[in-house]
């Protein structure tokens, strides 16, 4: 039978201490610990041969015990809708490299578009010791805000602007992207369109793109039947489901809007064989600028989405709070259109 053995760990517990590594490196015990801990105030030299001296030593910095003594984990949780959808995998990457800069450490679920589930998983993450939460959107479950302001841990929503936000946000204004793309659309001369997105329930994102769609219609005087209203989950099938569901209705619109680019791209796929004219009889617009879009033939007309740059913005402001710095949050982050193939004037 295996038997259990000790581990070398950090801060006297076990056989290796920071002290040794420190004199194995031939640096401080202090410089050590900022290796370990403020990674972004040692040099890089000096940190990777304190971190080949600790690997060498079997030397394991002592979580629990550095968490006793500042009080603070060094862990920043984040909690996304999904992570079946390459945008917030954009953003947490960029979320995750940056708060390793500052010496902390990511730990990440998902809501699955659940307000209840976030909350219970929320609150999971303030148990383990979070140091302070990444959300996605401007609405959530009145226990998860409550507990955050009790325990008094910093949080920021994130893809969903910061102008007029009750709390700290940043993102783009959904709506004022319906209104963008609509505008270049009916700018070609479309003017029947059909729409294939998530569902709004549970996401103040795709609620706002609807409402900025209500805008756009209203101001160019259009209408957009409920038949060509369409919502479907966010699957390159569910976009091909929902192109056969427009043929079926009825005859088709000159262009469809779609909630991203996974859909869009089953949509396309679904146009094409049924041999549609893209764009020449069918304008098909997408949102996110996923890889995807790049690559499909035609290529995939769709809207620049600041994955990264909310990342960082994310990053950035919870280490400021945990710091004690205030820090300015953009009002909202830009988005651009990218045209593509798939998008182009109505054909006479």
């Amino acid at each position: 039978m295996a038997r259990a053995r000790p581990v070398a760990v950090g801060d006297g517990q076990g056989t290796v201490r920071l002290a040794d590594v420190a004199a194995a490196a031939g640096v401080s015990s202090a410089t050590v610990s900022r290796a370990f801990n403020l990674p972004a105030l040692v040099r890089e030299d000096v940190r990777a041969r304190i971190l080949a001296t600790a690997d060498d030593l079997g030397y394991v910095a002592h979580g629990a015990a550095r968490a006793l003594a500042s009080k603070r984990s060094r862990t920043l949780g984040a909690i996304v809708p999904t992570l079946n959808n390459t945008i917030f995998a954009r953003a947490i990457d960029a979320f995750q490299r940056r708060v390793e800069e500052r010496g902390y450490i990511l730990l990440l679920t998902t809501s699955e578009y659940d307000q209840q589930r976030e909350w219970e998983r929320a609150r999971a993450m303030v148990e383990r010791g979070v140091d302070g939460l990444m959300l996605v959107g401007g609405q959530h479950d009145p226990r998860l805000l409550h507990l955050l302001e009790v325990t008094g841990k910093p949080f920021i929503n994130t893809w969903t602007a910061n102008r007029g936000a009750e709390h700290a946000s940043v993102g783009y204004d959904s709506r004022a992207l319906s209104n963008l793309v609509f505008d270049y659309l009916v700018g070609l001369g479309h003017r029947e369109f059909a729409v294939v997105t998530g569902s709004s329930s549970h996401n103040d994102r795709v609620a706002g793109r609807l409402l900025g769609m209500a805008d756009a219609v209203r101001r160019h005087g259009l209408a957009i039947p409920p038949a060509r209203m369409i919502h479907r989950r966010y699957s390159i099938d569910e976009g091909r489901c929902a192109f056969r569901q427009l043929a079926a209705s009825g005859p088709l619109p000159t262009a469809i809007v779609c909630g991203n680019d996974i859909l869009a791209c089953g949509v396309l796929f679904e146009a094409l064989a049924a041999g549609i004219d893209v764009p020449g009889r069918l304008s098909i617009m997408g949102n996110g600028d996923l890889d995807i879009a790049a690559h499909t033939s035609p290529g995939l007309s769709t809207v620049l989405t600041p994955k990264v740059e909310i990342g960082n913005w994310a990053a950035d402001y919870l280490v400021a709070c945990l710091e004690g710095r205030e820090i300015d949050l953009p009002p909202e982050l830009p988005v651009t259109l990218v045209l593509r193939g798939t998008t182009g004037p109505l054909s006479a």
